[in-house]
C-alpha cells in the first residue's frame, strides 16, 4: 500500500541539489532588485514563509510561483529554464508529485481517508509504524525522507490560515491501533490540537453507518487560486491527478454527502476525546 505519496525503493532518484540551486538564484535574483523576503512574498501573492521554503531549497516550487516570481524579477527566463530541471520533493513519489504542488497553492483541500491518518495529520511515531510493514523494506534513510516530507506539507495547516482544510474520517482508523496503544494515544491528541486550528474540520465517520456515500474508495478535492477543482486518487503504487469536470463534480457530490452522514465537528471531537480516554 503506498504511505499518502511517500517514495519507497521504487521512486524516481532523489535530487534535492537542484531546489536548492533553484532557490538560491530566486534569493540571489529577489536581493538584486532590493526586495525583502515579504515585499517579494507579496508581489507574487505568496507568504513570505512560502518565499524562505523555496529559496532555502524545501519546496518544490508552484508553476504559478514561478510564473509570478519571473514578472517580478525582470522576466529574464532564467527561473523558467530552472524550473525545468526540479526533480521532486525528498520523500515523496512520482506520481504524488503533482498533487503535492497543487497542495501548496489551494485554497481548499478536503481529504476523505479509510485506509490510514491522511499525511496532513499523521504524527512521526505513526510514519515510523506504518514505515516499519512497507515492502520491499525501506531503509533508515528513507524513513528519515518520508517524515522529513510529512513535516514540510504539514506546515501548510499553519502557514495558510486562509485555506479551508475538511478532513473525514473513519472510526476504525483509530481503533486499528496502529504502531500500539502509545502510537494511537499521541495521534488523537495530535489531531484534537489540530481540530482547534479556525480553519480546519475534522469529521469522523461512526463506524456503524447505515448510509455512506464514500464506499467507493477515498478521495482528495482541490481548489485554485483561480477557482478551478482538481482531485486526486492513489492505489497501489500508483496515483492519478483527475482534471475532468465531470469526474471532480461526482467526487464532490459524494464528498459533499459524507459531510452529513459524518458526525458533525463538535460530536467528533467528543468520540475522539472518549476513545483517547479508553486506551
Amino acid at each position: 500500500m503506498v504511505v499518502d505519496g511517500a517514495v519507497g525503493t521504487g521512486g524516481e532518484p532523489e535530487s534535492s541539489d537542484s531546489l536548492r540551486t533553484f532557490g538560491a538564484v530566486v534569493q540571489a535574483l529577489r536581493e538584486h532588485a532590493g526586495l525583502s523576503r515579504e515585499e517579494f512574498g507579496e508581489r507574487v501573492r505568496f507568504s513570505k514563509h512560502t518565499v524562505a521554503s523555496v529559496e532555502l531549497g524545501r519546496r518544490m516550487p508552484d508553476p504559478t510561483f514561478v510564473e509570478r516570481a519571473e514578472e517580478v524579477l525582470g522576466n529574464t527566463g532564467a527561473l523558467r529554464k530552472a524550473a525545468g530541471h526540479l526533480a521532486r520533493q525528498p520523500g515523496l513519489a512520482a506520481w504524488f508529485r503533482q498533487w503535492a504542488r497543487l497542495e501548496t497553492i489551494a485554497i481548499a483541500l478536503y481529504t476523505y481517508e479509510c485506509r490510514m491518518l491522511p499525511g496532513l495529520l499523521q504524527t512521526e511515531a505513526y510514519v515510523r509504524a506504518m514505515s516499519a510493514d512497507q515492502l520491499p523494506p525501506l531503509d533508515d534513510g528513507q524513513i528519515e525522507e518520508r517524515w522529513a516530507a510529512r513535516t514540510e506539507r504539514q506546515r501548510l495547516l499553519r502557514e495558510r490560515p486562509n485555506t479551508a482544510f475538511g478532513f473525514i474520517l473513519e472510526e476504525h482508523l483509530f481503533l486499528r491501533r496502529t504502531g500500539g496503544v502509545e502510537v494511537t494515544r499521541e495521534l488523537i491528541d495530535h489531531i484534537l490540537e489540530i481540530s482547534k486550528l479556525r480553519n480546519v474540520d475534522i469529521q469522523v465517520m461512526p463506524l456503524a453507518q447505515t448510509s455512506h456515500s464514500g464506499l467507493q474508495g477515498p478521495i482528495r478535492l482541490s481548489e485554485t487560486p483561480e477557482n478551478r477543482w482538481f482531485a486526486y486518487n492513489e492505489g497501489q503504487e500508483s496515483g492519478q491527478l483527475i482534471s475532468d469536470s465531470k469526474v471532480v463534480s461526482i467526487l464532490q457530490r459524494r464528498y459533499a454527502r459524507m459531510r452529513s452522514q459524518a458526525l458533525t465537528i463538535q460530536d467528533s471531537v467528543s468520540l475522539l476525546q472518549r476513545m483517547r480516554g479508553d486506551l
